[in-house]
């Protein structure tokens, strides 16, 4: 067998590359003389591989002394996907025949055998060339395999296609406590009663009669994942015949494999230093260009899914999950999962979670919407105001701003009827309830996902520090507590300093954002004395409405404005913290308040600020004392509240999602565009998969931070001012589905496939949903005492309306309600600079004399001219009252849920119980196994040893 072996003495480069096939071939030709002779030969193995070793270390040695640069020609092939190394030859000496699919596929080094797991890019040109051939030497060092193409378009780019052997995976996997299958999964059943086993099969035979459930996906379509129905545990090399091996090449999946190979290539050294190490800094220092694994091949196919199957895992995720036509379906999540990995995964699932949640909520604001059609010719409110022909108001802006009717602004009541009435109460304690059910139950969710995808006892590892980090603080160090290792070190007095210039920085950016609603507020103050002396009818007879229109539609592009502008310099601000992770808390926290205040600054001063400090008539407040504060409509403030929501909320998510797909979609097409020009559409279809993946779009450097963002800053518009805009749930669901969709199709199609990186959960972005849910509960309380009607209107029925004393409150009791909400005001009291131009004689014939405001005040003639009466008082008071009764009555519902509903759900607990027990019998039973069949092996063959396990 020795002799056998494979010469070690000519050292030549093609020797130095090929160390694996010589590795491999040395245990080729030992095997078969195994079989033939009775000689224990393990002592024999163990020699040669110790020979092996020397040989390794031998050779890397000298590769670093004699070694060719290597990213000169010697490693390249200029796109020829047809040419066979030397490497490939001795591989398919001893192998299989390759199909020509695989070398052709673009999927597969020459060899058409090794699966490309990575890719690295470069360019020729870029001057750091001495680090990229030590960090290629390393990774050969580390065992992977490696080979080299230059571009079909350009000559100067270069890709380094990397593959991980068996070995390496099994070695690698073991470190990184990889779980993989190695049982099916025994599904135990509860003993039930045969009373209820009657009961089952009598439901089951009804729904046979009703028709399949249309959302759920044809399990037809879809591949058996395996890891679901089979135990995992950590993959261990000595106890691999556990695991549930069919093939090799397949047992790890291609996400896997990437992981398994990103994570040695960060930890591989490009230069001599402490912490000259990782992929993620050549990336920084522009000595690669782009590192990402393959798509698996093209995502449409000539041929149907329903008749042929599918191509591969992403022609199968494009026609189950990113297609429109399947918009109505489930997620097939496992599939995600297994291509993109499981922080991708938990996005999708607790975004279709969320749109799940925002059916019931959609429907009951769109029942309290439609209850308010339906009751629209029984407000008595509204069939007064429309019919108060004969009381006049008083001018809404100084001089150019006429007398008006009330009965002119009959519309708009009505329309405020629809938001606010009877049920909008209801509404807003039911959504703050929803907003604590779905935490809830997300929580619930979280943990059966995290149990099917084994992420229950999964633990981060320790994260490498940040190069900006090290960079900063090299000068200074101390011993890592987990590692034992010397790292960089910041000193508590710095990062203090550093907090305190981050908080001003952002207390500054969010100064920015109320000095641009301050000049919303201008501009509303002036635009509308502007548009009251418009030549056109229309907008003089709807000064106010103009105002409000288009000064939502300057807010929306000032708000979007800033929103570009705010990430440079919030990435400025933000500390330097010691990991990425830690960075990204930093990073979103900051954001998220930003961009939380940005959008939503507007819409507070419309709900709790606008038309409250204006003062009187006769006595106006002004701002920098020239400009007269803007006052509601005569119909109330809430038509102003509702206007602003509506309109921002669509024009954002339209924005959004055309910034999400067209963006993409746009710079796409350039390029193909381009490629199809210089060489044409026969040559493009020819193009390798690394060729086709680099031309798209690369996942953005904040990873899943723009999709939560949306996200999360949509909920708080759906849940902190519901009870001014009951069809921001309705809103947000139908964006939702949508949104799904495009985000899947921007995966599969346009993004260049991101790493598959793991999580537990959505990270700091849940307790940013808690935060929100408390303050829907404060905001949605002062919608409905201060903005709303909903106070004054009870008052008045319970106090003074014609059933005062009876304890009713029906539209019977509301006669009489609009006079007593308006005050009366003598229109020679009016300023010089208030006064209007008209008189008022076109109503009736002479000048008026008095005109009326919202307010509850004295009469002119009285002791104390225009002083607030008693009726005032109890409305005050009683919306104190309101508001007290509902955030405590509100929040111990939320916390009886919370306390009521467990994180983990018992069924799940008893499966994870019962796993465990089964784990630790199965892994006894089958080392029994193994153990008892190596005792009859070594009986048979004539062996014994002393020191056996009986």
């Amino acid at each position: 067998a020795l002799s056998q072996t494979p010469s070690i003495s000519p050292i030549s480069s093609e020797g130095r590359e090929d160390l694996q096939v010589n590795r491999l071939e040395t245990q080729i030709w030992i095997k078969p003389d195994i079989q033939k002779t009775d000689v224990d030969f393990s002592e024999i193995l163990n020699a040669i591989q110790e020979i092996a070793k020397d040989v390794n270390i031998f050779f890397d040695e000298l590769e670093g002394v004699n070694s060719p640069s290597k990213d000169d020609d010697s490693l390249l092939h200029h796109g020829n996907l047809t040419s066979t190394s030397d490497d490939a030859s001795r591989l398919e000496v001893v192998g299989e025949e390759v199909p020509d699919k695989n070398k052709t596929s673009g999927l597969y080094f020459r060899d058409g055998k090794c699966r490309i797991d990575y890719i690295l890019v470069y360019r020729k040109s870029n001057p750091q060339t001495e680090k990229r051939e030590v960090f290629e030497r390393n990774i050969r060092a580390e065992g992977l395999q490696m080979e080299k193409e230059s571009s079909l378009t350009n000559s100067d780019i270069i890709f380094v296609k990397l593959h991980a052997p068996w070995e390496v995976l099994g070695k690698y996997a073991e470190l990184m406590n990889v779980r993989m299958p190695f049982r099916r999964k025994i599904y135990y059943l509860h003993r039930r009663y045969k009373f209820m086993n009657r009961i089952e099969k009598q439901i089951s035979r009804f729904r046979g009669w009703l028709p399949k459930k249309p959302m759920k996906l044809d399990k037809e379509t879809l591949p058996d994942l395996e890891e679901n129905d089979c135990y995992t545990a950590p993959f261990s090399q000595q106890r691999i015949h556990h695991f549930i091996i069919h093939n090799k090449d397949t047992f790890f999946n291609n996400a896997t494999r990437s992981r398994i190979v990103h994570h040695i290539l960060q930890r591989v050294k490009y230069e001599e230093g402490k912490n000259k190490i990782g992929l993620n800094r050549l990336l920084s220092n522009g000595s690669y260009e782009a590192a990402f694994p393959l798509h698996e091949g093209s995502y449409r196919s000539k041929n149907s899914i329903k008749t042929h199957g599918a191509e591969n895992h992403r022609h199968l995720l494009y026609e189950c999950w990113a297609s429109w036509g399947v918009w109505y379906k489930y997620q097939p999540l496992d599939l995600v999962r297994r291509y993109f990995g499981e922080k991708i995964g938990l996005y999708f699932a607790w975004l279709g979670w969320y749109t799940g949640m925002l059916f019931p909520a959609a429907f009951i604001g769109l029942f309290v919407f439609l209850y308010g059609v339906t009751t629209l010719n029984h407000c008595q409110v509204s069939k007064e105001v429309c019919q108060a022909t004969d009381i006049i108001m008083c001018p809404i802006c100084d001089k150019y701003c006429p007398f008006m009717r009330l009965s002119d602004s009959c519309i708009y009541a009505k329309v405020t009827h629809l938001f606010d009435n009877g049920a909008t109460v209801f509404f807003a304690v039911f959504m703050a309830v929803w907003a604590t059910v779905f935490l809830e139950f997300w929580k619930r969710r979280r943990a059966v996902i995290a149990y099917d995808w084994d992420l229950i006892d999964w633990e981060e590892e320790e994260e490498e520090i940040r190069p900006q980090f090290e960079a900063k603080y090299s000068k200074k160090e101390r011993m890592n507590p987990i590692s034992g290792k010397p790292e960089p070190y910041q000193a508590f007095a710095d990062k203090c300093s550093r907090l305190i210039v981050s908080a001003s920085g952002i207390f500054f950016m969010i100064c920015v954002v109320i000095a641009a609603v301050f000049g919303i507020v201008i501009y509303r103050v002036v635009t509308v004395s502007t548009f009251a002396a418009f030549k056109w009818a229309l907008i003089r007879n709807n000064s106010q409405v103009a105002t409000t229109g288009t000064a939502v539609c300057i807010n929306f592009c000032i708000i979007m404005l800033l929103n570009v502008t705010s990430e440079t310099l919030i990435i400025f601000f933000t500390e330097q913290p010691r990991t990425e992770s830690e960075w990204e808390n930093s990073f979103t926290l900051k954001m998220f308040l930003f961009q939380f205040v940005n959008l939503n600054s507007s819409t507070f001063y419309i709900a709790f600020f606008l038309g409250r400090f204006t003062g009187h008539p006769g006595a106006y407040l002004r701002l920098i004392n020239r400009w007269r504060l803007e006052e509601c409509h005569p119909s109330g403030c809430l038509i102003d509240l509702c206007m602003q929501m509506g309109i921002i909320m669509v024009l954002k998510q339209t924005w959004n999602n055309f910034m999400e797909l067209g963006y993409p979609l746009i710079q796409n097409w350039w390029t193909r565009r381009k490629l199809r020009q210089e060489y044409g559409t026969q040559r493009k279809t020819s193009f390798p998969q690394w060729e086709k993946d680099y031309n798209l779009q690369p996942m953005n450097a904040y990873g899943l931070f723009d999709e939560y963002l949306e996200m999360i800053l949509q909920f708080g518009f759906t849940t902190i001012f519901v009870a001014a805009f009951p069809l921001a749930p309705l809103l947000a669901l139908l964006n939702n589905i949508i949104e799904i969709r495009l985000d899947a199709y921007k995966f599969v199609t346009q993004w260049r496939r991101p790493l598959a990186s793991r999580a537990k959960d959505i990270g700091i972005w849940y307790g940013i949903l808690e935060g929100i849910g408390i303050l829907s509960v404060i905001t949605n309380a002062f919608v409905i005492a201060v903005t709303s009607d909903f106070i004054p209107r009870l008052v008045y029925a319970y106090k003074y309306g014609p059933c005062a004393g009876q304890g009713e409150a029906g539209q019977k009791c509301m006669v009489g309600y609009v006079n007593a909400s308006l005050s009366v005001f003598l229109v020679s009291d009016f300023e010089n600079r208030s006064e209007p131009t008209s008189n008022g004689s076109e109503f009736s014939g002479s000048p008026l004399k008095y005109c009326r405001y919202r307010d509850y005040r004295d009469p002119p003639h009285s002791p104390v001219p225009y002083g607030y009466t008693l009726q005032f008082w109890h409305v005050l008071a009683a919306r104190l009252a309101f508001i007290i009764v509902f955030e405590h009555l509100v929040f111990c519902i939320k916390h009886l849920i919370s306390y009521l509903i467990p994180d983990l759900p018992k069924d799940l607990r008893d499966r994870m119980r019962r796993e465990k027990y089964l784990i630790q019998e199965m892994m006894y039973e089958a080392e029994l196994e193994r153990l008892q069949k190596e005792r009859k092996e070594r009986k048979k063959n004539g062996k014994s040893y002393h020191n056996e396990w009986p």
